[in-house]
Order: structure tokens, then C-alpha cells, then sequence
């Protein structure tokens, strides 16, 4: 299992955020839709009836938010408190309606604008039509499949992203 920019892939699974276990809540993407997880958030919408697929609240890397993290720890450890997961918001919009679903993040320290970024673009093609996103879902479950040994190093990970997200230039 491995996390590439807001993903967390786990063999031939692909979750948006991190994977969630037991009741919590969590956003997985099959071939079939998203699929909602976790207690008091169940459903599943069909690629057909997606329109827009985007994150909210999404903890982007700062040095501001490092220190703050190192601050939050310090105290939360010092006092005795509980650190308390960071959540994402995915929202599923439809014809009808935009469902806002929770999941938690999987980078403690939040994530790079640039796997920010990519990981916005790839979530909308995501919603081009059934073959992009069937032939995306299918190459990440197969990187998640063949893919042994953690997550990869930021540079390999935003390769990756440019690739699923089909920009195959690269960037410096």
C-alpha cells in the first residue's frame, strides 16, 4: 500500500485519502463509482451520475503548517491530549445535488501544492466519460497491484500523478 498525492492505494484498491479501517470514514473509487464508507456515511454513485469530483480542506505543506504540526504534538504529547485525525472533504457532485463525504488524510504533515494540484486534475478526469475513467482507475489499481515497498518519493510520486491525470509533459 502506497500513497501517491491525495490517494492511498492498497493493491488493486484506490481510496481518496487514507484507507479507512473499521467505522471510519472514508472515500474509495471503483469502476462501478465512489463509493462512501465508514459509520453514518454509506452510498455509492455511479460514474454515469457524477459530474464534478473534487477535495475541500485539504492540509497543503507550509512551513507555517510544519511548525505547527511539531507545536501541536509537543503540547497534545506534554499535556496528555489526543491528537485528533485530520479530515479532507470529497464532494460528489450529480445533476441533482453535491454530497460532501469525509475522509481522513493520510499525510500527517499535509500534502505538496504540486501533488495538490495533480491530484485536483486527475479527480477530473476522473469525470471526462467511462473510458478515461475506466483506463486511470484500471493503470492506478495496476500500480497498486505491482507496486511493493511504500510509498514512493515525491518526485516518483508526481510522476505518476502527471501520468493518470494525462499530462505527459514533464515538469520541472
Amino acid at each position: 500500500m502506497a500513497m501517491v498525492g491525495l490517494f492511498w492505494i492498497a493493491e488493486g484498491d484506490v481510496y481518496v485519502g487514507a484507507k479507512p479501517s473499521g467505522l471510519a470514514p472514508g472515500v474509495r473509487m471503483t469502476p462501478e463509482g465512489v463509493t462512501s464508507l465508514g459509520h453514518q456515511q454509506s452510498g455509492l454513485w455511479l460514474w454515469d451520475d457524477v459530474h464534478t469530483l473534487t477535495v475541500e480542506d485539504v492540509p497543503v505543506k507550509s512551513l507555517k503548517r510544519q511548525l505547527g504540526v511539531v507545536v501541536d504534538m509537543a503540547l497534545s504529547v506534554g499535556l496528555g491530549g489526543q491528537d485528533a485525525a485530520a479530515t479532507m472533504t470529497v464532494c460528489v457532485g450529480t445533476a441533482d445535488e453535491e454530497i460532501e463525504l469525509t475522509t481522513y488524510v493520510a499525510a500527517a504533515s499535509g500534502y505538496t501544492q504540486t501533488e495538490y494540484d495533480l491530484s485536483r486534475a486527475l479527480l477530473s478526469r476522473l469525470t471526462d466519460g467511462a473510458a478515461t475513467m475506466m483506463t486511470t482507475l484500471a493503470a492506478m489499481a495496476e500500480w497498486g497491484r505491482s507496486h511493493e515497498g511504500g510509498t514512493p518519493r515525491q518526485g516518483e510520486r508526481e510522476r505518476l500523478l502527471r501520468e493518470w491525470a494525462g499530462e505527459n509533459a514533464p515538469r520541472a
